[in-house]
């Protein structure tokens, strides 16, 4: 006897339910952000959170902000370090340190999934290894691995018949390919006093910005290189792995040491496409004259100083460098100079504030590498 019943396929729609985290992850995530904030000083973060969980109840008396340190220590995230004055202490390790970007990248980028090498098309086709599916005739020294047998065979039948098969050079056809372009990328962080003037955290969105980006292109792009540097005073490099210890120091602004810098390390990269991001509140005031010494000048714009960096600027557009300048400043004045300056190098700006800076420079990224590799 045949089952008459009939099924009826649909959605079923229920309340959201959070995935679950267990009491350790619920406090990493915060632990991590104010690791963050504090600089990296742990001692600093975990009065924080203790802070935190009295006004939030952030933890059960099952699950303490103790036994949470203790974890940290088995799974590796924290370790006793000795200082110089012989006082034990507990830092944060390079897994920590790891963990940090990847959240910053999940904060700022979204879940963005690894693939392979290469990774990033052109506009423009040619000897590559990237299909696109789209055919042309063979030309002389186009290698062979590239021609499309399906394709040339499918043509010498059409052309020559079935019955007495040949095929010649003008049956051959190679599938045209994208270039996958790599891009050398220094990102420079203004870390003079005013980016923490005004009761505004200026230099926390910056550095998450930096470790965002360089968890990006270390995961997703392991071709592309990216070199961090800082600016006050002088300027000066620094590794990924520093990029949660960064502080804002009591500098000035000496944006053409910035630039100087940048554009040698851009000069060792055999890489063609290069590129300068620069983060900044957009006012220089400050310069290493030849004897050494100092030229300094908070007040409005020197016109000195100002002329320095449009040299610069220029400068590097004859080398093909386009700097682009993301501002996290909204004076009048300060806009007018970043606009000249962008003018000299024929970049871009981006006038924002902190809301959206980590998205702004994820597409600004995305958009400058997608160029044809010239020869």
């Amino acid at each position: 006897m045949k089952n008459n019943k009939t099924y009826r396929k649909g959605f079923v729609f229920k309340t959201y339910e959070a995935p679950y985290q267990s009491p350790f992850d619920k406090l990493f995530e915060i632990f991590k952000e104010l690791i963050t904030h504090t600089s990296g000083d742990f001692d600093e973060a975990i009065n924080w959170l203790r802070e935190l969980d009295k006004e939030y109840k952030l933890t059960t008396p099952e699950y303490t902000i103790d036994d949470f340190i203790e974890d940290l220590k088995k799974k590796g995230y924290i370790r006793e370090e000795i200082d110089p004055d012989g006082q034990g202490g507990m830092a944060i390790t390079a897994k920590t340190e790891r963990a940090i970007r990847q959240q910053a990248l999940d904060h700022i980028f979204g879940k963005i999934k690894r693939s392979g090498r290469g990774n990033h098309k052109s506009k423009s086709p040619g000897v590559g290894d990237e299909h696109t599916g789209d055919y042309r005739g063979y030309q002389f020294g186009d290698a062979l691995d590239k021609v499309s047998m399906t394709e040339s065979l499918k043509n010498a039948q059409i052309n020559h018949g079935v019955g007495d098969f040949s095929i010649s050079e003008d049956d051959l056809v190679v599938e045209e390919a994208l270039h996958k372009s790599q891009m050398s990328t220094v990102l420079m962080i203004d870390i003079s006093h005013s980016m923490i003037l005004y009761g505004e955290d200026r230099i926390t969105p910056a550095k998450k910005v930096a470790m965002a980006l360089a968890e990006l292109i270390t995961t997703r792009y392991p071709k592309d290189t990216l070199d961090i540097l800082v600016f006050g005073n002088d300027a000066w490099q620094i590794e990924i792995k520093d990029l949660p210890y960064l502080k804002v120091g009591p500098y000035h602004t000496n944006t053409v040491a910035g630039l100087q810098l940048a554009m040698d390390l851009l000069r060792r990269k055999r890489n063609t496409n290069k590129q300068i991001f620069m983060i900044t509140d957009g006012k220089p005031s400050c310069l290493r004259l030849p004897d050494g010494q100092y030229y300094k000048n908070s007040n409005g714009l020197d016109k000195h100083i100002v002329n320095k960096c449009y040299a610069m600027a220029q400068q590097a557009r004859k080398l093909h460098i386009p700097i682009t300048t993301f501002m996290i400043a909204q004076d009048s004045y300060l806009m007018q100079f970043v606009r000249a300056f962008t003018q000299a190098n024929q970049g871009k700006a981006f006038y924002t504030g902190l809301k959206g800076l980590g998205e702004m420079i994820f597409e600004d990224y995305e958009t400058n590498r997608k160029k044809r590799i010239k020869g």
